[in-house]
Order: structure tokens, then C-alpha cells, then sequence
């Protein structure tokens, strides 16, 4: 190594050092009792008793609350939300005008009778530039007789361009024409990308539904004031409905006879209406779950997710709305879709070959990716249900240093230790599963590592995923096992709760990830760890960039 190279060396490894020690008295300051890092890791596995109580009010809002209930007049701009693009410098704001009808005889509204423009500016008064976007109406059909279709009211989706980083902007939408305004709200861009660039806190939720513990999550969400909203699928479990509007937390249940799945697709309305307080200010970034697909006539599917939100594929390079990425400051996002194909030969996986490639990391240090259902997870519900997709794609992932997995799906919380291939490996991603949001089907509380609880292999099949890869462990612990014994070593932490996650990325190196319970409300914490990046030890696993740690 040349003098110059290991001058860097020192040099680089006393910087870390004084990241490490600065951090570190930064946690002292914050809770007499220090909170953990991924330093001290691997942890040995926790697992929290289940609380009886905590099942609470796992009943829908109904559609005579008034959160849900529409609450403007004509073609006046409703369920308003702001999403991100693919950088700072531009967000996409949506927005639904007109009534949706449900019926036998429905009639779709005409896109084109009401313009999708968006007013805005960096003062409240005057609001000095405009943007126009587009619209559409979907439709949910059902070839079959008794069965209530829908179409749905105006969606509008507008980008808005050449935005400042880090900057609070003000805005109205719908349509000038015919004095249908909404009010002014407001929102804050994502800062530039750089290595010391970050939004102040990322809330991560899942599985959210619309109940009454879905209004003690965003309740608390809010309080947290985030910067950024990620919900990881499962958005109004539209799909526990017959077209009737009769629900249930088990449709296979209670309609096994029902010729097609049913989807009640005002219970998109109305969770549209209860998160605009949130979204309309704060950004949201969705993937889609299992809930999302709402097969219909054609064996369409997706419908809805696709029509309602705006994604930042075409400026990503993706074209689809199931997978896509953006940057948030220094934080690299990659969203995957599990419900489409995956495999080495699909367009997904060329895509996230490319993303990946050109991801700068000088410029957004932290990788982090997120999809609906889990790869690691300890819980009888959904064991191992993704294998497929884990096989396909975890190599890339971790090859290029992906630093945090985000999930939902099993109504639970579970963090992991550093983990690849099952094995504890400290250039394996922290792997972390929030589907606790609150929705009405049954909290996951079995451990398939628990006497008697390990699923039979046939049972972890899932249509919907493609495939059936879901073998007995070849190797470790478990070796010639299905399940477990006990607690996985790569499982760290595990509670069945509601409740919603907080990540603060510090700086590059470190990140603090919080997860709230919401029965803590008055603000104790249910799971904190501070995660630590460590890219100089897994040069030989990870990719980098050719300038990145030099001559080291």
C-alpha cells in the first residue's frame, strides 16, 4: 500500500472513529440508559409475551363516521395526497374530484370535463405557478349477476417541477374554470442528496387498513411528525368486502361461495378521506401488498393501486407502478413488487440490476429496500410464504449492500439481526417487518419455531407469488428442519403489536430506527437500535462504486 493510501486509510478510520464517539454521546444525552447498536450485535433473540389486551378496537371505521364521509360539493378536490419523484426537485400531488357511483347502473365520469392544475409557490399569497398533470376513472366490473360495479370519481395526478431542496412550498388544486379550489395546504421537499443530507424522520407502516386502531397508529404516526411516510402494502383492505358493502376479517371464511373475490371499492374513498390530514402535507411512497390485487372482469388486477397513487416509475426507469426508486437526501430507496414476476429473466429484476449499478454512494450512502411480504420471519403466519423471491433476489440485493429491508404482511413487528442465506452475516441487511398498522384481520401471535406450530411445507404456498421454493434448511441449527426449534439466531426482536416505525438517518454511518407500540403512546418506545454501516468491512462482498475507500 503507497504512504498516500494508508494516510487515507488513517485518516478515514479517524473519522469513523469520531462518528462513532460522537453518536455515542449524542445517546448518552438522549436516555440515561444507552441505546443499543448494531455494534453490539448479533443480539441474542427477544421475544415479547403476547398482551391479550392489545387486540383493542380491531373493528372497521363505518361509512357513517365522519372522517370518511365526503365533505366538499361538486367537483371540489378531495383525498389529497403528495408523493415523491424520483429527487428533491420534484413531487407529484393527486387528488379526486366528482362521486364515485356503485351500482348495477353505472355511468363513468368524463375525465376531460374538469382540468388537473395545481397552483404553487414558496409564499402562501400569491401562489405564482402552475402546473397541469392529468386524469383518469377506473372502473371495478364483475361478469357476474348480482354483483355491484364501480366507477370511481376523477382521479387527478399533477408534477410539479424545478422545486428547491429542503423547502416548504404551498399549493391548491383542481380546477380554475369552475371555481373548484381546494383550500391551501402545504408540504416540504426532500433535501439534496449527499452523504450528510437527510430527511429528519421516515415513518415506516404497514398493513394499515381503516379501523380504529388504523386512527391510534396515524394518531401517533402524526405526533412523530414525519418527513416522509413509507407504507409497505396492504392500504385499505377494500377486498374484505362483498360489493354489498357486508365485511368480514376473514372473506375466505365467511364467502367461500362467492364466484370471484369481491372488492367494496368506497373503502378506498374512505381511507382516502381519513389520511388526507397526513398525506396532503406530508409526502407518501407505497408499494402494493396481497389486499392490492382486487381481481376483476379480464382478470384485471391492481386497479385501484395503479389508478389512486402516482409513481415515480417512468422518471425511475421502470414504466411500472410495482416497482420503482427514489432518493430521499443520502437514502436510496428501492421499491420491489412480489405479486409480478421476479425471476433473473423478468423485467423487474433487469430493472433492479440497472438501479442498482448506477446507485452513487458517495452521493446517497444508505441503500434501503422495501416490499410486502417478508423474507425473514419467524411467525407462523406466512412462514417462508416468499422463498421464491428471497431466492431470486436476495444474492443481488446483498451484493451491492443493501443496508435496511422494510415488510409488512405478518401483523406483527420483528427485527433481525444482520442476516443473508439465514446465516448471521455482518454485510447482511437489517431485516425489519412492520404489517402492525392496525387492520381488522387477525394480529399474528404464533412462532412456527413453537411446539407444534411449524407449518407443513404444502401449507406456505402462495399462488400469487409465483412458486413454490419453501425447502428444510440445509445448513445450521436447523439443518434437515422445516422450522426452528427455537427463536432463530437471526431473529433479534419480535412482539405482536400495533403500531408504526420512526427512522432518523444521522448521518452516514448511522441511523436510528424506533418502533412505537400503540399502547405507549405518552412515548415509550416499544424496540430502539441505532443501525451502524460498516462498508469497509464487506469490500468483498458488497459492490461499490471504483472511488469508493481507494487504495484502502
Amino acid at each position: 500500500m503507497s504512504l498516500a493510501g494508508k494516510s487515507k486509510m488513517f485518516l478515514t478510520m479517524t473519522f469513523r472513529w469520531f462518528l462513532v464517539f460522537s453518536v455515542s454521546i449524542a445517546v448518552a444525552a438522549i436516555d440515561d440508559d444507552l441505546i443499543p447498536s448494531t455494534l453490539d450485535g448479533p443480539f441474542e433473540p427477544v421475544t415479547v409475551p403476547y398482551d391479550v389486551s392489545l387486540r383493542g378496537n380491531a373493528v372497521d371505521l363505518p361509512d357513517t363516521d365522519p372522517r370518511v364521509r365526503r365533505c366538499v360539493e361538486g367537483f371540489e378536490p378531495e383525498q389529497i395526497s403528495v408523493s415523491l419523484s424520483v429527487n428533491y426537485d420534484s413531487v407529484w400531488i393527486s387528488w379526486i374530484t366528482g362521486e364515485f357511483q356503485i351500482g348495477n347502473n353505472i355511468k363513468p365520469l368524463n375525465p376531460n370535463t374538469v382540468a388537473s392544475v395545481v397552483r404553487y409557490g414558496r409564499s402562501r399569497v400569491p401562489l405564482t405557478d402552475e402546473a397541469s398533470g392529468y386524469s383518469l376513472v377506473y372502473n371495478q366490473l364483475y361478469p357476474f349477476e348480482g354483483l355491484h360495479n364501480y366507477t370511481s370519481g376523477i382521479i387527478h395526478h399533477v408534477r410539479l417541477t424545478g422545486l428547491k431542496p429542503s423547502t416548504l412550498y404551498y399549493y391548491r388544486c383542481g380546477d380554475p374554470s369552475i371555481s373548484a379550489m381546494s383550500d391551501i395546504y402545504h408540504f416540504r421537499t426532500m433535501p439534496i442528496s449527499g452523504p450528510r443530507s437527510y430527511p429528519n424522520r421516515i415513518a415506516v407502516v404497514g398493513d394499515l387498513g381503516l379501523t380504529y386502531n388504523t386512527t391510534d397508529t396515524i394518531h401517533n404516526l402524526k405526533s412523530n411528525k414525519p418527513d416522509l411516510v413509507l407504507l409497505v402494502g396492504d392500504v385499505s383492505y377494500a377486498n374484505l368486502y362483498r360489493t354489498n358493502g357486508t365485511g368480514s376479517d376473514c372473506y375466505d371464511c365467511l364467502f367461500p361461495e362467492t364466484p370471484i373475490h369481491e372488492t367494496y371499492q368506497p373503502r378506498w374513498d374512505y381511507w382516502g378521506r381519513f389520511m388526507q390530514s397526513l398525506i396532503s402535507r406530508t409526502p407518501i411512497m407505497v408499494i402494493e401488498g396481497n389486499h392490492e390485487i382486487e381481481e376483476q372482469a379480464g382478470k384485471q388486477s391492481f386497479v385501484a393501486y395503479s389508478s389512486r397513487f402516482a409513481f415515480p416509475s417512468e422518471e425511475s426507469k421502470s414504466s411500472s407502478p410495482f416497482y420503482y426508486s427514489f432518493n430521499a437526501g443520502g437514502i436510496h430507496f428501492i421499491m420491489l413488487g412480489a405479486y409480478v414476476d421476479y425471476s433473473k429473466s423478468a423485467k423487474q429484476y433487469k430493472w433492479l440490476e440497472r438501479d442498482l449499478t448506477n446507485v452513487d454512494r458517495s452521493m446517497t450512502p444508505w441503500l434501503v429496500a422495501a416490499w410486502h411480504p417478508p423474507w425473514y420471519n419467524t411467525y407462523t403466519a406466512h412462514y417462508k410464504e416468499a422463498e421464491c423471491m428471497r431466492l431470486e433476489m436476495e444474492e443481488l440485493l446483498y451484493s451491492h449492500g443493501v443496508d435496511i429491508v422494510f415488510n409488512g404482511h405478518v401483523h406483527a413487528y420483528e427485527r433481525s439481526n444482520r442476516v443473508y442465506n439465514y446465516t448471521l452475516d455482518p454485510c447482511g441487511p437489517i431485516h425489519i417487518t412492520v404489517g402492525d398498522g392496525g387492520n381488522r384481520e387477525k394480529m399474528a401471535i404464533e412462532h412456527a419455531d413453537e411446539a407444534a406450530n411449524c407449518p407443513e411445507p404444502s401449507s406456505t404456498h402462495d399462488e400469487d407469488m409465483g412458486g413454490f421454493c419453501a425447502t428444510n434448511f440445509t445448513s445450521g441449527p436447523a439443518a434437515g428442519k422445516f422450522c426452528w426449534d427455537q427463536q432463530p439466531d437471526y431473529s433479534a426482536f419480535r412482539e405482536s403489536s400495533f403500531g408504526h416505525g420512526i427512522l432518523e438517518v444521522k448521518n452516514e454511518t448511522w441511523a436510528l430506527w424506533t418502533w412505537y407500540r400503540n399502547q405507549d403512546s405518552s412515548g415509550k418506545v416499544g424496540d430502539q437500535v441505532y443501525i451502524v454501516r460498516q462498508p469497509e468491512l464487506c469490500l468483498g462482498s458488497i459492490k461499490l462504486p471504483k472511488s469508493s475507500f481507494a487504495d484502502s
